[in-house]
């Protein structure tokens, strides 16, 4: 039997988690010299499961019967001073991963990793669903997971006629990313601060949906009028992330298509990087959060998004009608009206059709700058979405200025 048919990198990762996880159970358990496993049950545990797993499903169950049959003797003995059942369980699990290591050795060591980081911060784990875990905070992120996890997998992900051909698991998924970088915003406040936490999902959210960044970002503001100047630098570091996002699109589906965007991409990134500034004051103060504050707030709002992405489905059917009107030569025209709905899908596009030869690099950047031109149309309808008037006309106006910034880019890369 040759060296491939072993798997060593099975048995290597089947080995590592049993260390792993049996090195944290075995300094947990020092202050309990009873503790009815420790480092060599949990190595051996891993290694029994990954013959068990290469002998076959029989074998494995009749290792997993034996290993629950000594936890729960394990359980009785130790149950009067530890009522717990975690080392118990991770003895079970540590069985299946060196099991699993025999079939995806890569999965297996990462999960074994992901059990020991969750057996050792396990005073960190408890205090925050404890203490630091709001009881409305907590009902927000079922909601949230019950979008993801129950309610986006059951949409079809294909364009419906009954939609007028929309796609109702991208709709879905546009207001579930709204209110993700709105959630995210929200941890990110209780963990750095507001200036600090939101800059920084300003500029993340920007590289997901500067869109959907912009929409949450005006919803707090609404919300919560004395961050007015932190959420609009938050907005608008979002469209510094698009500019960088946009280079590396194109850089990497047709490098030439960037030496004709540069220095249109180079004005708009750098009014994207000023209007933030100016925005910010010059500066992120340093200001801290009131946690118990925060703890009352709600970390999105559902029905804004939802409102959001039902509008844009609205703008999205007069763009595909249009699209319908101009017929195929409208290529470019109908590439530039569907960045109304994501500018970096559209680019990519119009990149690899000029990479294809299907439109030439003239062609390809009128239909990049087109897209980035209507997206900025979407942006600031976020933004009045947030009914936040002051913050929604200043992302108007600096939207326009972007969009001038970009054309005269190109204007002058004709001109030199």
């Amino acid at each position: 039997m040759d060296i491939d048919t072993w798997h060593l990198s099975g048995w290597a990762a089947a080995l590592g988690v049993g260390m792993l996880i049996g090195i944290e159970r075995e300094r947990s358990g020092n202050a309990n010299e009873r503790s009815p496993a420790g480092l060599r049950s949990f190595v051996l545990a891993a290694l029994a499961g990954a013959v068990a797993g290469t002998l076959g499903p029989w074998a494995l169950a009749v290792m997993l019967a034996a290993v629950a049959l000594h936890s729960y003797a394990g359980y009785q003995q130790t149950r009067r001073y530890d009522p717990g059942l975690t080392t118990e369980l991770a003895l079970l699990l540590t069985v299946l991963l060196g099991a699993l290591a025999m079939r995806e050795a890569g999965p297996a060591a990462a999960l074994g990793v992901l059990v020991t980081v969750t057996l050792w911060a396990k005073r960190q784990l408890h205090g925050f669903a404890r203490r630091v875990l709001s009881e409305g905070e907590l009902g927000h992120a079922l909601f949230l997971a019950a979008a993801v996890l129950m309610v986006l997998p059951l949409l079809p992900n294909r364009p419906e006629a009954w939609l007028a051909g929309l796609n109702p698991h991208a709709l879905w998924l546009l207001a579930v990313l709204v209110m993700l970088v709105q959630g995210v915003g929200h941890v990110a406040v209780r963990w750095l601060g507001h200036s600090r936490g939101l800059a920084l999902v300003g500029l993340a959210g920007g590289f997901v949906s500067s869109t959907a960044t912009i929409a949450a970002m005006a919803q707090r503001a609404h919300d919560t009028p004395d961050l007015f100047s932190v959420c609009l630098g938050a907005a608008q570091l979002s469209n510094l992330a698009t500019v960088l996002e946009l280079a590396a699109i194109v850089a990497i589906l047709a490098p030439p298509l960037l030496a004709l965007l540069a220095p249109a991409l180079l004005f708009y990134g750098a009014g994207a990087t000023l209007a933030a500034l100016w925005a910010l004051g010059w500066k992120i103060p340093q200001s801290g959060a009131d946690a118990k504050t925060l703890s009352t707030e709600r970390p999105y709002d559902a029905r804004g998004a939802l409102f959001f992405a039902l509008v844009l489905s609205v703008m999205l059917l007069l763009a595909h009608q249009a699209i319908g009107w101009l017929g195929a030569r409208g290529t470019v025209v109908g590439l530039g009206l569907a960045g109304i709905a994501d500018a970096h899908a559209a680019s990519a596009t119009a990149a690899q059709l000029c990479a294809s030869r299907m439109l030439s690099p003239l062609q390809a950047v009128t239909a990049i700058a087109a897209a980035v031109s209507t997206n900025a149309v979407s942006k600031i309808f976020a933004a009045f979405a947030g009914r936040a008037r002051p913050f929604s006309w200043r992302v108007a106006a600096t939207q326009a200025g972007l969009v001038t910034l970009l054309w005269a880019g190109l204007l002058a890369r004709e001109w030199l």
